[in-house]
């Protein structure tokens, strides 16, 4: 029998336990309080009685069945022709492991209070809970092509440059350093592999968040202090930083969406085939989008919502299609187009003309496409195309930025940027020339990630302060680029302790901070 614990003895390491409870709490009221200074949290619409609904558009592509287990034949499977309880057994267990397939790729429906699906404990954070800790170790061979540690771009390319805009502008950007509090090897903001990174846009301090391949979000301030350490935290190895992890999704979190409307909310996508809404202020994630038959597989790889816009999101799948919702409809409703019969692995909408969508595809093309016009009938029904361009090899993300420049990145081992200065003038049905849509500049990048490392994607900042475009890319070489619009390297950010790729870069969208994420789920962040 354990001793019987002396009234109102409460032990350090519980101590610690509340502590950081309450300092989780603590930081979802200070993000949504932060957030109100943003933007006012927008007043419910009064319900409006609608008209009976007409009958649902038809879909414009079949959605993939669920996996169905593998048959055998008796003679593979070892049986007798004749012995049918061997035979049943065998159906039974096949049938068992499809339904044990099906409930791990499960969809969580529903509202979800934070406080109920917070990641318990640190032991994730220390990266030595089971199979979590040796895929984070970088135990498989490194990357075709990697020189971990080798710069491309040095301090001479720097003090090269004879634009003295250039150089400045270099100088600054190099100027970054790596955040100082505690060590990227503590700052373990989700337990698995980072695929989607997000800044909330508030200029106050930053706010990172980012969603891993099994379905968690983690939420990381940086401006919180580093506690002294005391007799008892340096007995249990504290301080850490304090990180709140949820897990939202049953699948991996491809994409944030900090509304422009209401600062509150923070939309996520993934390949459970659902978006949910996070409102920071009720520490509520709701499900506002999934297929209605729970069977039905649409693998979501990249979402966006228009400008001042609340109500109409759109999304990518890995299946080719395209797809805009007006949350205030039925799923049923949704508007699907097919695009391709390849995977879309990135797609952006124009910042200034969200009208204009440019996506990247494993049938090798960055398009653009118009949905202003949507023409054809059945699964041919699609928005009108204003031209396209062929890679040699998968192009995985195209970007838009607000001057109207798309930067992609491509297993041919180039980032390419294509300039459209006046795309806001494009008429309905604009059809640009093969020649007008072949890039403006082609920059050499290493974009082998191979198996363990999250593919490489451009992210530009969205409304620089000081004009000039730019955005981040991850590379190979455990370090993150950033590149102007006219394909000028500015700087190579690095920082001591980076030990894997951080691979999934991103930049603020006003502030020059720029946060970059590993396959151990770890946080590399430059102010």
């Amino acid at each position: 029998m354990p001793p019987k614990k002396e009234d109102g003895f409460v032990s350090a390491f519980e101590r610690r336990r509340l502590e950081n409870i309450a300092a989780n709490n603590a930081l979802l009221r200070d993000l949504s309080e932060t957030a109100a200074k943003i933007l006012p949290t927008p007043k419910p619409e009064p319900k409006k009685r609608r008209a009976p609904a007409a009958a649902p558009a038809t879909r414009t592509r079949a959605l993939r069945e669920a996996a169905q287990p593998t048959r055998r034949s008796s003679r593979v499977a070892g049986l007798d022709a004749d012995d049918e309880t061997l035979k049943r057994k065998a159906e039974v267990e096949a049938e068992a492991a499809g339904e044990t397939a099906r409930q791990k790729r499960a969809r969580v429906s529903g509202d979800l209070q934070l406080g109920d699906i917070q990641v318990e404990g640190r032991k994730w954070q220390s990266g030595v809970d089971g199979m979590a800790g040796l895929k984070g170790l970088g135990l498989g061979l490194p990357a075709r092509g990697a020189q971990p540690g080798v710069r491309t771009f040095k301090q001479e390319d720097i003090d090269e440059t004879s634009d003295k805009t250039l150089k400045d502008l270099r100088l600054r950007m190099s100027g970054l350093n790596l955040y100082k509090k505690w060590a990227v090897n503590d700052i373990k903001i989700v337990p698995e592999r980072i695929y989607a990174m997000g800044f909330h846009p508030t200029e106050d301090k930053p706010i990172i968040f980012a969603g891993d391949k099994l379905g968690a979000m983690g939420i990381f301030d940086a401006s919180q202090h580093a506690p002294e350490l005391d007799d008892d935290a340096d007995e249990l190895g504290y301080p850490d930083p304090v990180i709140s992890a949820f897990k939202i999704h049953s699948r991996t979190i491809t994409g944030f969406h900090f509304s422009s409307v209401d600062a509150n909310a923070v939309f996520t996508g993934s390949y459970d085939s659902s978006i949910r809404k996070l409102d920071l202020e009720k520490g509520v994630s709701t499900q506002i989008f999934a297929p209605e038959d729970p069977d039905e597989d649409l693998p979501i790889s990249a979402i966006d919502m228009p400008v001042g816009e609340g109500h109409l999101i759109m999304f990518s799948t890995l299946q080719g299609s395209f797809v805009r919702y007006d949350l205030r409809t039925k799923p049923s409703e949704a508007e699907i187009w097919s695009l391709t019969d390849h995977k879309i692995g990135g797609f952006s909408l124009h910042p200034l003309h969200p009208y204009l969508a440019a996506t990247a595809s494993l049938d090798r093309t960055m398009k653009i496409w118009d949905l202003r016009k949507i023409s054809g009938k059945g699964d041919l029904r699609h928005p009108a195309l204003v031209g396209e361009h062929a890679s040699r090899l998968s192009v995985s993300h195209a970007s838009w930025s607000s001057g109207g420049h798309i930067a992609t990145s491509s297993y041919d081992d180039t980032i390419k940027i294509y300039n459209f200065p006046d795309a806001g003038s494009w008429k309905v049905g604009h059809d640009l020339t093969e020649k007008e849509m072949q890039p403006a500049h082609q920059v050499r990048h290493n974009n082998q990630t191979g198996r363990w490392v999250t593919i490489l994607k451009p992210q530009w900042q969205r409304r620089p302060k000081d004009g000039l475009h730019k955005f981040v890319i991850g590379n190979m070489n455990r370090f993150v680029d950033v590149f102007g619009a006219d394909g000028e390297q500015l700087a190579q950010l690095e920082g001591e302790g980076i030990t894997a790729v951080p691979a999934v870069a991103h930049f603020h969208p006003s502030m020059d901070w720029v946060a970059g994420g590993t396959s151990s789920g770890k946080l590399c962040l430059w102010m």
